[in-house]
């Protein structure tokens, strides 16, 4: 049997990578604790259950979604822009629905993309922003970040013949995975640079609510201008711990916004109303849930922080997301072996920077997404490794 060369091409995903040497482990006898991968472990509100439990009784929610959403629902999300953002979004022509934030972000270069084609991907970053440009038949052209910048792109160092190529920016703040944040300033540096190149700039704003010390996250869209040349990517995964009901958004550019749409009526049947009924109810009534959700992060934040330095990592404490990304201890060169070592000794599983790009060498990221009493037996062991003593 012969395979498409675009899947003989693809990379191992890299959390099937993590899931396989959590496999190994546990086939070993070893109890592994992974602070690999960003699944909130805390549940959806008991009031969206109950909102969700209701919707799903009513026959009208049994039948095929349409692909744009529950008109209700754009009109929620719209409302929602409003109150957290400040932007007036029309939701007839500048929002459509998502099933998760990733379905729309592999979807988006088939918009925009044509062979010979570029995508400007920062390095580290979310593997699913190449991944999509390489199933649209394009190129890739990574910024590399760094610590110096604050985890931000140089966008006046872009080559001057891959910014003419290039069809999609893909940003993304607060950052998957070094936690970086960014004001308005970069993000209206960005609009300046889109506009001029004529690029779409895709922003994932997947973690726009989880954040810390009173820190509160923009939108592009409060940018004006941004609506020229800007898609944005929303989600109430991680704002309301509904990772696993994959219900997100995409907004912004209207003509950007009705060709993600028109690929998506030909790919899938939309979101079920049901969960289209307990997002709504999640964003026109968010209660204190993001708050008490952000409350516990928070706290493990500041312990796995403490941990981190004792075994030398070097790193300032996020303000937003829901990882710690940490520079590996002086004289360790390779995340990938310092990852393994902590696996070997500790049984905890931690994600090498490298994975997310050669910029991500020589740190790793730890997730905040585990039960605390499983987090504090984690952390234990890996203070015991930093003490030298047995962690296992």
């Amino acid at each position: 049997m012969r395979l498409a060369q675009r899947v003989e091409q693809l990379p191992p995903y890299l959390f099937a990578r993590i899931s396989e040497m959590i496999a190994r482990k546990r086939a070993e006898g070893v109890d592994v604790i992974s602070l690999g991968i960003g699944d909130p472990d805390l549940p959806t509100p008991d009031y969206l259950l109950d909102c969700l439990a209701d919707a799903s009784r009513d026959p009208a929610n049994h039948r095929y979604p349409e692909s744009d959403g529950l008109p209700e629902f754009r009109e929620a999300i719209a409302r929602w822009y409003e109150r957290r953002h400040g932007v007036t979004l029309d939701p007839g022509r500048e929002v459509v629905p998502l099933i998760g934030s990733k379905e729309g972000i592999g979807h988006l270069p088939l918009c925009l993309i044509d062979p010979g084609d570029v995508s400007l991907i920062t390095d580290p970053g979310y593997p699913v922003y190449e991944i999509g440009t390489m199933f649209a038949g394009g190129e890739t052209v990574k910024l590399p970040l760094s610590e110096e910048d604050g985890w931000l792109p140089r966008l006046d160092d872009i080559p001057e013949d891959a910014a003419r190529r290039a069809r999609i920016l893909w940003l993304n703040y607060p950052n998957n995975p070094t936690g970086a944040v960014a004001d308005l300033g970069f993000f209206e540096r960005a609009v300046a640079w889109a506009c001029e190149h004529d690029v779409v700039i895709a922003h994932d704003l997947a973690y726009a609510d989880v954040t810390y010390d009173g820190y509160v996250a923009h939108s592009i869209l409060e940018v004006d201008g941004a609506r020229d040349v800007a898609i944005e990517f929303n989600s109430l995964s991680k704002s309301f711990n509904m990772t696993g009901w994959r219900v997100a958004m995409a907004v912004g550019n209207a003509q950007v916004v009705n060709a993600l749409t028109r690929v998506k009526t030909n790919l899938d049947s939309g979101i079920p109303q049901a969960i289209q009924r307990m997002a709504i109810a999640a964003l026109d009534d968010p209660r204190e849930s993001i708050a008490s959700h952000n409350a516990v992060y928070q706290q493990r934040r500041d312990r796995v922080v403490e941990v981190l330095r004792e075994l030398g990592l070097h790193l300032d404490p996020p303000q937003a997301s829901l990882y710690v990304w940490a520079r590996l201890p002086e004289g360790e060169r390779s995340s990938g072996d310092f990852a393994a070592r902590l696996v070997e000794q500790t049984g905890v599983v931690v994600t090498p920077g490298a994975s997310y790009g050669e910029a991500g060498e020589g740190y790793i990221r730890i997730s905040l997404t585990v039960p605390d009493e499983r987090l504090e037996d984690a952390l234990r062991r890996l203070s015991a490794f930093a003490k030298g003593e047995r962690a296992l």
